[in-house]
């Protein structure tokens, strides 16, 4: 029995595994004789549409690839079932890939998106700017390591000379309670995921801070991608026409997503807006959070590296005190 099977067995996963693989088995597109990729992926998340636009229009099938997705409930499914050999991909920001290189796993970051969200505040709130918090009640989707949440922080301390978290009230949550407790006003302000923030300002809250003017103050390149596709290095260098398929079929749903309106219409279910305004805040932060095509750089990262590494110390980076070689992927020549 591997670590995966084990961690089905102890959630709900177990279902949703067997309708992905029976989904898997029913689609007529997987009788064709091309290799898989094997990816566990959050389907209720924004990396779902992007997939979808590569499986409606065949992109991994014309770069010869296979693509099947298991729907996961997290993060940590993604993990283990990676970790476990269970599939060949998951979604995961680069910092994370960075630690896990410098514990001795050999993983590999493949840019996905750049997209980061911001604090918001409620319409009528009068905060101007981040020192206007004092004593203010904040929300913050995941812990204290989240990586808006900290370079706020930084940007505040920096920019202010305001200790942002030694004179606000944190709570902390998951992303959807984070969400109803700034619409509800329990919350005075609040950092979530891109894709809520969106949904809070066309809700009517404002963005008080954004994460990328505050990374750029900071001496950071906001435009440096933080969230990508994760692969072993083994299937990387076993794979090599799988991978650079991958890429490009990414690039070509980004590319259409970019530029048809109408690939979005079909779509529009999967974003689970309520409100015309927030189907078009979503795709629009979704757009703007295309990373530009080519490698990152590592100039770029390693200050980002640093400066996470100075804000959340080891239990963000781990060992990675340094950008570890290998960590974003590379054609090979």
């Amino acid at each position: 029995m591997t670590a995966f099977t084990t961690f089905l067995r102890r959630t709900t996963l177990g279902t949703v595994m067997g309708t992905a693989i029976a989904t898997a088995i029913a689609s007529p597109g997987l009788a064709e004789d091309l290799p898989r990729l094997k990816a566990a992926l959050y389907m209720s998340g924004t990396v779902a549409w992007e997939v979808d636009t590569i499986q409606h229009n065949g992109f991994d099938r014309d770069a010869g690839f296979q693509m099947e997705v298991m729907d996961i409930a997290g993060g940590a499914a993604g993990r283990v079932a990676l970790a476990g050999g269970e599939v060949d991909m998951i979604v995961a920001d680069w910092l994370w890939v960075a630690t896990q290189r410098a514990e001795g796993k050999d993983y590999v970051f493949i840019p996905y998106s750049k997209a980061v969200g911001g604090l918001y505040v409620g319409k009528d709130s009068t905060a101007q700017t981040l020192a206007d918090l004092a004593g203010a009640k904040i929300g913050i989707a995941g812990g204290p390591n989240d990586k808006s949440w900290l370079i706020l922080r930084a940007y505040a301390q920096q920019e202010m000379d305001f200790d942002l978290a030694g004179q606000s009230e944190q709570v902390f949550g998951a992303p959807p309670l984070i969400f109803k407790s700034a619409l509800s006003g329990e919350v005075d302000g609040a950092i979530n995921f891109w894709h809520f923030g969106a949904k809070m300002e066309a809700s009517g809250m404002r963005l008080l801070a954004s994460t990328s003017e505050a990374a750029l103050a900071l001496g950071l390149n906001p435009e440096t991608p933080l969230l990508g596709y994760v692969l072993t290095g083994d299937f990387v260098r076993n794979n090599p026409e799988i991978v650079e398929g991958m890429v490009r079929a990414s690039r070509r749903a980004k590319d259409l997503l970019a530029s048809d309106p109408a690939a979005w219409d079909r779509l529009r279910d999967k974003m689970r807006a309520k409100t015309d305004a927030q189907f078009e805040a979503l795709k629009a932060g979704w757009i703007a959070g295309i990373p530009a095509p080519g490698p990152v750089s590592r100039e770029d990262a390693s200050k980002m590296l640093a400066i996470m590494a100075s804000l959340g110390g080891a239990d963000l980076v781990g060992k990675a005190t340094t950008l570890p070689e290998g960590l974003f992927y590379e054609p090979a020549s």
